[in-house]
């Protein structure tokens, strides 16, 4: 795997390599299928009901095929739920006898005792269980009801399988920040590694992200947080809008859409970010003349974004080189300038443009794979959660490549 940094240009950090792209993807994000059992208020992807266009097994299997050759470290698995799609386990064994390594996401529906033994069995899978509640009173009113139940039983069963550090997935919102400590307790019981991860304003997290994003004092107190837990909890690059708070956070430090990242959804469209499912940042079909290398290495819109970052509004801030100006997809869903601040930036700066916007004027995501009928979901306690829908390299194990973007990677 090699930098597609211009030859005449010397670069002295390793992640300034990356702002210019690497010739394959270090890891990618592969939707397997829209099918999901459940209708999570801030789902990314707008999952529920399966697309009869998605990728064959046969389709699948040549994207793999390719994959091997770029030499990428592992594909990130999710979906909807990817072990609904009946040829979900042949396809990850096909994808680990050829070398690429998986990491899925999972509600827990499908982790069987055998499942679980099965997965165990297999240096080269990785599993998350997403929960985004450390009680069911907190989880169920996003995830749906039962589902707290459903990813602790997942839990149990890969522990008592003996699979060590899969993860407990989080989505960090307003609700479940206070419950960091009991999530990490929660974690650490079944022998698990907590991952957090930012809420997005993507797909259906589009309807719901003003009642659930952080607000900004808590942001500082996630922040403090991950400080404090560093070396022991992984958070995937999520956070580096934070790092503008004080010291940077562990990672890159950078979008890495269509630089070293970039999403394939369960139809084979390729889009630059796993959180940006939009007509704006498709880069093509690995059903396409050249599949997918060809769209990573050819694409107009990847070649672009791999162009030096000039900043924007943001150059002149002090903190631009540490946050380099928040996600791309949080600005582009809620109306902000791309080269503009993060509409969570702790500086303040996004609170005013979004302020000013022009009222609805917000793009929307493409394609909505929802259930029928929309899901307004209370809780029961005492928080008051209203939510409702708006319209041969060395083959590295999984678990060390999948958190860090660095690990196992050799620059030719």
């Amino acid at each position: 795997m090699t930098s597609i940094t211009p030859p005449t240009r010397a670069r002295s950090r390793l992640v300034d390599l990356f702002e210019y792209g690497l010739d394959a993807p270090i890891c990618l994000t592969w939707e397997l299928t829209y099918a999901c059992n459940l209708s999570c208020a801030h789902c990314l992807s707008s999952s529920g009901r399966r697309d009869p266009r998605e990728l064959t097994t046969d389709e699948a299997k040549a994207v793999i095929d390719e994959l091997e050759a770029m030499q990428v470290f592992y594909v990130n698995i999710g979906g909807g739920e990817p072990t609904v799609r009946p040829d979900f386990w042949e396809l990850l064994d096909y994808a680990t006898a050829h070398h690429v390594g998986v990491k899925f996401s999972t509600n827990g529906v499908r982790i069987t005792p055998d499942a679980a033994r099965r997965l165990a069995s297999n240096d080269y899978v990785d599993v998350q269980i997403s929960l985004d509640g450390a009680t069911a009173e907190i989880n169920d009113a996003v995830r749906g009801a039962g589902s707290y139940e459903t990813a602790v039983r997942a839990m149990g069963r890969l522990a008592d399988a003996g699979m060590r550090n899969f993860k407990l997935s989080v989505v960090c919102t307003r609700y479940n920040i206070p419950q960091m400590d009991d999530f990490k307790a929660l974690a650490d019981r079944y022998g698990a590694q907590l991952r957090l991860t930012r809420l997005r304003p993507s797909g259906r997290g589009a309807d719901v992200w003003d009642e659930l994003h952080p607000l900004p004092e808590q942001q500082r107190e996630l922040y403090d947080w991950l400080v404090a837990h560093g070396d022991s909890v992984l958070t995937g690059d999520s956070f580096f809008h934070l790092s503008a708070l004080g010291e940077p956070l562990p990672g890159l430090n950078l979008c890495g859409a269509g630089r070293v990242v970039c999403l394939i959804d369960p139809v084979g469209d390729v889009y630059a970010c796993p959180f940006a499912i939009h007509d704006e940042f498709l880069a093509g079909t690995v059903r396409g003349p050249g599949g997918f290398a060809a769209v990573w290495r050819e694409s107009e819109l990847f070649l672009r974004l791999r162009e030096p970052q000039q900043g924007g509004a943001c150059a002149s801030c002090a903190f631009y080189d540490t946050c380099k100006g928040g996600c791309m997809a949080a600005k582009f869903f809620t109306g902000l300038p791309l080269d503009g601040p993060d509409p969570e930036c702790v500086q303040g700066y996004g609170e005013t443009l979004l302020a000013a916007r022009a009222d609805g004027v917000v793009p929307r995501p493409s394609g909505d794979h929802s259930h029928g009928t929309a899901r307004r979901v209370r809780s029961t306690g005492p928080v008051d959660l209203t939510l409702s829908r708006r319209e041969d390299l060395e083959r590295p194990s999984v678990s060390a490549c999948a958190e860090s973007p660095l690990a196992g990677l050799r620059l030719s």
